[in-house]
């Protein structure tokens, strides 16, 4: 089944340029189907190519899914036309009557900074208690997720004296959970960060289960037992070449960068970027829509409380 996202929205035509089924809104409405209705909370600077990313791996699913897209009204975006965000976008205030069968609030470049400094901290605090009453499973990706640990449960970040910067081996350590379905025991994905959230600090919840970790770099997906809500602290999402977008933009403003480990062939950027972890990208989001959003939330999705 296709993603219903605006026919005009720039990840439309990357989408079907790669054999991507997707429906515009108009059409949807003929089926007598109800979609699942995604909200995403787009808190990076790159907003087109952080779209098409979640696009991509949204619409990789048997399922219709339904994408809406919301900013920060109390943030101004600087990488983005306005009218880009006023055509695709809405706030909180314009969603709050809603009801969501799932939702994902990705990462943001204010990792370094307490979160209580981050000028839109309040609003985003909002967000997550409109999470507990009006969306049935969240996702929370890279500095969202450890936004969102923070806020429900206290656990904080912890600053590191390196960037972790690079795709990373790591091992399923609940391989019976339902979002860990069908994974191979060990697999990559990318993380670019300056924050880690630590081991010892999860495991004083009880509530919470690490599904995989990585001896370098900490734990990866952390999960709640109802999948009610979900922590990625990397990027499963990311496209092939956004790691090494992120290395040459650095390298070309002079800035002291590492080479991103295991992702160029020999750690060399002459040569060609590893891309190994699309496969498990795809069946992260499958998993998660299936297992935790399309087979649990309730039909009538005003039900959710």
């Amino acid at each position: 089944m296709p993603l219903i996202i605006p026919n005009e929205l720039p990840a439309a035509e990357a989408l079907q340029n790669e054999n991507i089924f997707t429906m515009e809104q108009a059409r949807a409405t003929t089926q007598d189907i109800r979609p699942l209705k995604i909200v995403i909370v787009n808190l990076m600077p790159t907003k087109i190519a952080t779209e098409t990313q979640l696009a991509r791996v949204l619409a990789n699913s048997p399922l219709q899914v339904e994408m809406t897209l919301v900013q920060m009204d109390s943030h101004e975006s600087t990488h983005i036309s306005q009218e880009h965000m006023d055509t695709f976008y809405k706030t909180l205030d314009e969603i709050k009557h809603e009801y969501f069968d799932g939702m994902i609030l990705t990462g943001a470049p204010v990792e370094q900074m307490p979160y209580e400094q981050v000028d839109y901290w309040k609003e985003l605090c909002e967000i997550f208690e409109f999470c507990k009453t009006h969306v049935y499973s969240n996702m929370f990706i890279c500095w969202g997720a450890q936004a969102a640990l923070y806020y429900y449960y206290g656990i904080d970040k912890h600053l590191l004296d390196q960037k972790v910067f690079g795709v990373f081996e790591h091992r399923v350590t609940r391989a019976h959970n339902p979002l860990m379905r069908g994974f191979d025991s060990i697999f990559y994905a990318p993380h670019s960060r300056h924050t880690e959230i630590w081991k010892e600090d999860v495991l004083k919840h009880p509530e919470l289960r690490i599904l995989a970790e990585s001896p370098e770099v900490g734990p990866h997906i952390i999960s709640t037992e109802n999948g009610r809500q979900i922590f990625v602290l990397g990027h499963q999402e990311y496209d092939k070449d956004t790691l090494a977008g992120e290395y040459f933009r650095d390298v070309k403003k002079g800035l002291d960068i590492q080479v991103p480990a295991n992702y160029f062939k020999n750690d060399d950027p002459e040569q060609e970027i590893l891309f190994r972890w699309r496969a498990h990208a795809n069946l992260l989001f499958s998993n998660w829509l299936n297992y935790y959003v399309y087979q649990n939330t309730p039909f009538n999705i005003r039900e959710i409380r």
